[in-house]
């Protein structure tokens, strides 16, 4: 039985490994950037190009073109952080809305960025009040495409990204007075992200939200002292007496839904 045809919006850093990932089990890409010099790029992995950025005027055949003859769209463009970004990111998606048919199944590459700090365990049925304007955009555009289609969409909200060339060792190495060092902290492998999205689309799991998250939660201060070590990094420093902040992001419906192992359960192997 011939592999449905995928519309990947945004084939950066977890979009371009997807597309391969995909093509490698029989389906046929079409995937966008932003940037020009990667059309080739694309193209030579097996992708058919689309070079556009959202909500410009002049894209509304490419739209019709990108996404015509899916079955499924993948809608994996992150908000950019920059002034007005509620808006401004529901503008974008909000543009090529009239372009996905009722009939084509959307992906939404969220964030657990929706969610709220709990100080205890989060999972998808919280109702979600977003403290930073990132989780407020994200939030909005998950509520701008239910109700174009709801039964039709699947909300997939990743933890914070890591593996390859994400090396978590880079990101607080050198800082001082870094706060939040006992608290759990909330990844998710690009492997796991991408095996994620492959078991929504093996089992047709549509009209679901659902969380991506390391099955283990190690202590921020652990995590990235051994990444800054590993790394060769200067480790940062935390405050020694303050009062915490967090969440735990609950993956045991992803696992239950989708019957899925997570490659990379404990983050703590990756900086060890």
């Amino acid at each position: 039985m011939n592999k449905k045809q995928i519309s990947i919006l945004g084939c950066g850093w977890l979009g371009f490994p997807l597309a391969k990932h995909l093509i490698s089990k029989g389906y046929k890409i079409k995937g966008s950037s932003t940037t020009v010099s990667k059309k080739l790029m694309l193209a030579e992995a097996g992708i058919q190009p689309y070079i556009f950025k959202l909500g410009e005027d002049n894209n509304q055949e490419i739209y019709d073109n990108f996404l015509s003859e899916s079955e499924v769209i993948v809608i994996n463009f992150p908000p950019r952080r920059i002034p007005d970004i509620i808006n401004i990111y529901q503008e974008q998606i909000r543009s090529i809305l009239p372009h996905i048919k009722n009939y084509q199944k959307v992906i939404f590459v969220s964030s657990t960025s929706v969610y709220q700090n709990t100080n205890d365990w989060v999972t998808e049925t919280i109702d979600n009040k977003p403290e930073k304007d990132s989780g407020k955009a994200v939030l909005a555009v998950e509520n701008l495409l239910k109700s174009h289609s709801k039964e039709n969409l699947t909300v997939l909200r990743l933890a914070g990204l890591i593996g390859y060339d994400r090396v978590p060792g880079r990101f607080l190495a050198n800082k001082k007075e870094v706060a939040n060092g006992q608290a759990p902290i909330n990844v998710i492998h690009q492997d796991d992200c991408i095996g994620l999205i492959d078991a929504i689309l093996k089992h047709n799991s549509w009209g679901e939200i659902i969380n991506g998250c390391a099955d283990n939660h190690p202590l921020r201060e652990e995590f990235y002292t051994l990444a800054a070590k590993k790394a060769n990094l200067t480790p940062p420093e935390f405050k020694k007496s303050e009062t915490i902040q967090f969440k735990k992001i609950s993956n045991t419906k992803s696992k239950a839904l989708l019957n899925y192992n997570y490659k990379y359960p404990d983050p703590l192997i990756l900086v060890r």
